[in-house]
């Protein structure tokens, strides 16, 4: 296609110094690269601290938990659950469900001279990932994860340890109300941190059998188990079947089994997370604003800048719809441009957060300590893509100018 040829040709010509289309055109391409840098950052933003905070509570309470009915239903009461090896099993073949882990939790107090908070004591068996754990462990270990020996060990949060001033390998009293006060005593073997501020000042892992035994359930008798999925997107499908596996049906002991989803159990959470969607859409509109208003202001000086062209092309035959896609393409190949430098940029400024972490936050308010980022290849094409195809659809309407110019006049235009 000629069209093709001559606008590669006007796009490579690098003479006439003097034109003003030239840092027209070098503002355009950097208008278009700013733009497309800001909308990767920003997907890739948003991304990271929604993958971030969501990894975190997860951490906490799994995608899917599958406990008593009335735990759910009254939450401030725990009530036991059948979760033997048998029921571990069938929730752990369910299509979606990468691991299965049984779990306990207690209220409780944690003591010392100084000071004292209200916890709740997690209890996790030998099957129980300790990939979160370790990712934020701080100091120290992790306690021995039994469902056969209390090992009267537990990891905190530093939050706890810096309210009740204990350090690692420190002996703390914990407290439990019940018809009469119960009092353990714990070895503190490790600190952890997460930032997230109302779940590290909440929770104490500890192992298995000890907050079994103190709620004096069977050995069969847990608060339920926690369902780890091998991808988040398919929550609702795999929660679905989790429903129809075991949602109201009865254990051994007469109580019923119901699932509940995180999303369910921290609702607040997933909705602040599912906000930060509009700030992108904001930010991508008001970028491809921009990229499209430099794009067509440039196209317009190019335009009348090379009317004298515009002319002998229409003189040797050219009809009007045959030149203005000659433009068109020239302004693609600056918009390709401009979104090679930008994702560029965009990888640069990407690459340095990660290794060097230059841009830092305050973990108080936004519960990580340095911007996170995460890059997803399908969104930045997909940002290419549209930003492509919405600038040279703006510019459309604009090319018809070269319908006014007229043959004779424009070869006189200087």
């Amino acid at each position: 296609m000629y069209t093709w040829q001559i606008a590669r040709r006007l796009f490579r010509h690098t003479g006439d110094e003097q034109r003003v289309s030239r840092p027209v055109i070098t503002i355009a391409t950097w208008g278009v690269a700013v733009g497309v840098c800001v909308m990767i950052l920003s997907v890739c933003v948003t991304l990271g601290f929604q993958r971030e905070i969501r990894g975190k509570v997860i951490g906490f309470g799994s995608h899917i938990q599958v406990v008593n009915a009335e735990s759910l239903y009254k939450p401030l009461e725990t009530n036991p659950i059948m979760m033997g090896e048998a029921m571990l099993d069938s929730l752990s073949r369910i299509e979606g469900v990468r691991h299965a882990q049984r779990f306990c939790q207690k209220p409780g107090m944690l003591k010392t001279d100084e000071a004292f908070r209200g916890v709740a004591f997690r209890g996790v068996g030998a099957e129980y990932d300790t990939t979160f754990l370790h990712r934020h462990l701080q100091e120290g270990r992790l306690p021995v994860f039994s469902d056969t020996l209390s090992s009267n060990e537990i990891i905190v949060s530093e939050k706890v340890a810096d309210q009740l001033r204990i350090n690692l390998n420190d002996r703390v009293y914990a407290y439990f109300f019940e018809e009469k006060v119960r009092a353990r005593r714990f070895t503190v073997v490790g600190i952890y941190n997460t930032n997230l501020a109302d779940f590290d000042n909440s929770f104490i892992f500890t192992d298995l059998i000890t907050v079994q035994k103190l709620w004096g359930w069977h050995s069969d008798q847990y608060s339920g188990a926690e369902l780890l999925l091998a991808d988040f997107n398919e929550l609702d499908m795999v929660a679905e079947r989790v429903s129809e596996t075991v949602d109201h049906a009865a254990d051994p002991y007469g109580n019923l089994y119901l699932s509940s989803t995180i999303q369910n159990l921290y609702p607040q959470i997933f909705s602040w997370l599912d906000l930060l969607d509009m700030n992108v859409w904001v930010i991508l509109i008001l970028m491809l604003c921009v990229a499209g208003f430099t794009m067509v202001s440039g196209l317009l000086i190019i335009i009348l800048e090379r009317t004298n062209f515009i002319g002998v092309m229409k003189a040797m035959g050219a009809d009007n719809d045959r030149i203005r896609h000659i433009f068109l393409f020239f302004a693609a190949m600056i918009i390709g441009r401009g979104l090679l430098w930008g994702n560029a940029l965009a990888a640069a400024l990407i690459l340095c957060q990660e290794v060097f972490h230059p841009v830092t936050l305050d973990p108080q308010s936004y519960y990580v300590e340095t911007v996170p980022l995460y890059v997803h290849m399908g969104y930045i094409l997909l940002i290419d893509v549209f930003t492509m195809v919405v600038s040279v659809m703006a510019l459309v309407v604009p090319s018809y100018l070269i319908s006014n110019i007229h043959p004779a006049r424009s070869i006189r235009f200087e």
